[in-house]
Protein backbone atom coordinates (compact mmCIF):
# COMPACT_ATOMS: atom_id res chain seq x y z
CA UNK A 1 0.00 0.00 0.00
CA UNK A 2 1.01 3.38 -0.73
CA UNK A 3 2.11 5.71 2.07
CA UNK A 4 0.24 8.70 0.65
CA UNK A 5 -1.33 11.63 2.81
CA UNK A 6 -4.80 11.40 4.25
CA UNK A 7 -7.55 13.73 2.66
CA UNK A 8 -5.28 15.37 -0.13
CA UNK A 9 -6.02 14.55 -3.67
CA UNK A 10 -2.63 14.01 -5.47
CA UNK A 11 -1.54 15.61 -9.19
CA UNK A 12 0.78 13.35 -10.85
CA UNK A 13 2.39 15.75 -13.71
CA UNK A 14 4.83 15.49 -16.17
CA UNK A 15 7.70 17.10 -14.16
CA UNK A 16 10.61 17.63 -17.27
CA UNK A 17 7.20 19.56 -18.98
CA UNK A 18 7.07 23.64 -18.62
CA UNK A 19 3.60 24.02 -19.44
CA UNK A 20 2.94 21.14 -17.02
CA UNK A 21 5.22 23.38 -14.31
CA UNK A 22 3.44 26.44 -14.92
CA UNK A 23 0.16 24.72 -14.47
CA UNK A 24 1.41 23.19 -11.20
CA UNK A 25 2.35 26.51 -10.04
CA UNK A 26 -1.21 27.88 -11.16
CA UNK A 27 -2.31 25.52 -9.06
CA UNK A 28 -0.11 25.82 -6.29
CA UNK A 29 -0.97 29.86 -5.93
CA UNK A 30 -4.63 29.29 -6.11
CA UNK A 31 -4.86 26.18 -3.65
CA UNK A 32 -6.49 28.09 -0.71
CA UNK A 33 -8.15 24.72 0.99
CA UNK A 34 -4.57 22.92 1.01
CA UNK A 35 -6.37 20.49 -1.17
CA UNK A 36 -3.38 19.11 -3.02
CA UNK A 37 -0.29 17.49 -3.83
CA UNK A 38 2.03 16.58 -6.22
CA UNK A 39 4.05 13.80 -7.68
CA UNK A 40 6.29 14.14 -10.40
CA UNK A 41 5.10 11.15 -13.22
CA UNK A 42 8.79 10.48 -13.71
CA UNK A 43 9.34 10.15 -9.89
CA UNK A 44 9.49 6.64 -8.27
CA UNK A 45 6.20 7.99 -5.68
CA UNK A 46 5.00 8.82 -9.45
CA UNK A 47 5.89 5.18 -11.02
CA UNK A 48 4.35 3.27 -7.68
CA UNK A 49 1.14 5.49 -7.78
CA UNK A 50 0.61 4.82 -11.75
CA UNK A 51 1.49 1.05 -10.83
CA UNK A 52 -1.14 0.96 -8.00
CA UNK A 53 -4.01 2.30 -10.19
CA UNK A 54 -2.81 0.22 -13.09
CA UNK A 55 -2.00 2.94 -15.56
CA UNK A 56 1.51 2.55 -17.35
CA UNK A 57 3.42 6.11 -16.57
CA UNK A 58 5.75 5.68 -19.88
CA UNK A 59 2.86 5.88 -22.17
CA UNK A 60 1.13 8.59 -20.58
CA UNK A 61 0.47 12.21 -21.73
CA UNK A 62 -1.65 12.72 -19.15
CA UNK A 63 -2.25 14.74 -16.19
CA UNK A 64 -3.93 12.42 -12.99
CA UNK A 65 -6.43 13.24 -10.67
CA UNK A 66 -6.02 10.48 -7.65
CA UNK A 67 -8.18 10.32 -4.79
CA UNK A 68 -6.74 7.78 -2.48
CA UNK A 69 -9.34 5.10 -1.54
CA UNK A 70 -11.97 6.91 -4.15
CA UNK A 71 -10.99 7.35 -7.78
CA UNK A 72 -8.48 8.59 -10.40
CA UNK A 73 -8.93 10.88 -13.69
CA UNK A 74 -6.71 12.16 -16.11
CA UNK A 75 -6.91 14.15 -19.37
CA UNK A 76 -10.01 17.08 -19.84
CA UNK A 77 -11.88 15.32 -16.48
CA UNK A 78 -8.55 15.65 -13.67
CA UNK A 79 -8.38 19.36 -15.17
CA UNK A 80 -11.95 19.90 -14.46
CA UNK A 81 -11.89 18.39 -11.09
CA UNK A 82 -8.76 19.98 -10.44
CA UNK A 83 -10.22 23.57 -11.44
CA UNK A 84 -14.08 22.88 -9.03
CA UNK A 85 -11.83 22.53 -5.88
CA UNK A 86 -9.49 26.26 -6.63
CA UNK A 87 -12.64 28.56 -6.13
CA UNK A 88 -15.76 29.57 -7.26
CA UNK A 89 -14.36 31.50 -10.07
CA UNK A 90 -12.37 28.28 -11.78
CA UNK A 91 -14.92 25.75 -11.05
CA UNK A 92 -17.48 27.54 -13.35
CA UNK A 93 -15.23 25.66 -15.70
CA UNK A 94 -17.25 22.63 -15.15
CA UNK A 95 -19.61 24.25 -18.03
CA UNK A 96 -17.25 22.09 -20.29
CA UNK A 97 -18.83 18.88 -19.22
CA UNK A 98 -21.36 19.60 -21.36
CA UNK A 99 -19.55 19.37 -24.53
CA UNK A 100 -18.96 15.12 -24.86
CA UNK A 101 -15.48 13.83 -23.04
CA UNK A 102 -14.70 12.35 -26.26
CA UNK A 103 -14.35 15.89 -27.94
CA UNK A 104 -12.65 17.47 -24.90
CA UNK A 105 -10.00 14.82 -24.75
CA UNK A 106 -8.98 15.21 -28.20
CA UNK A 107 -8.76 18.47 -27.52
CA UNK A 108 -6.34 17.82 -24.55
CA UNK A 109 -4.15 15.41 -26.61
CA UNK A 110 -3.61 18.00 -29.13
CA UNK A 111 -1.97 19.99 -26.76
CA UNK A 112 -0.28 17.52 -24.79
CA UNK A 113 1.34 16.23 -28.10
CA UNK A 114 2.88 19.77 -28.95
CA UNK A 115 3.63 20.98 -25.19
CA UNK A 116 7.20 20.18 -25.76
CA UNK A 117 7.02 22.13 -29.03
CA UNK A 118 5.16 25.23 -27.90
CA UNK A 119 6.54 25.13 -24.33
CA UNK A 120 9.75 23.39 -24.00
CA UNK A 121 11.14 20.71 -22.08
CA UNK A 122 13.69 20.63 -18.83
CA UNK A 123 16.51 17.76 -18.78
CA UNK A 124 14.99 17.26 -15.36
CA UNK A 125 11.76 17.67 -13.22
CA UNK A 126 11.51 20.41 -11.33
CA UNK A 127 13.14 21.32 -7.60
CA UNK A 128 10.24 23.34 -5.31
CA UNK A 129 11.66 25.73 -3.63
CA UNK A 130 11.79 25.19 0.72
CA UNK A 131 8.17 27.25 1.00
CA UNK A 132 7.09 24.76 -1.60
CA UNK A 133 8.27 21.58 -0.64
CA UNK A 134 5.76 20.43 1.28
CA UNK A 135 3.32 20.15 -1.36
CA UNK A 136 5.65 17.83 -3.23
CA UNK A 137 6.03 13.93 -2.34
Amino acid sequence: MLNLPPNKKIILFDGVCNLCNQAVQFIIERDKKDVFRFVALQSDLGVAICQYIGVDSTQLDSIILFEPGKAYYYKSEAALRIASDLGFMYSLAGVFRIIPEKIRNHIYDYVAINRYKWYGKKGSCMIPTPELQSKFL
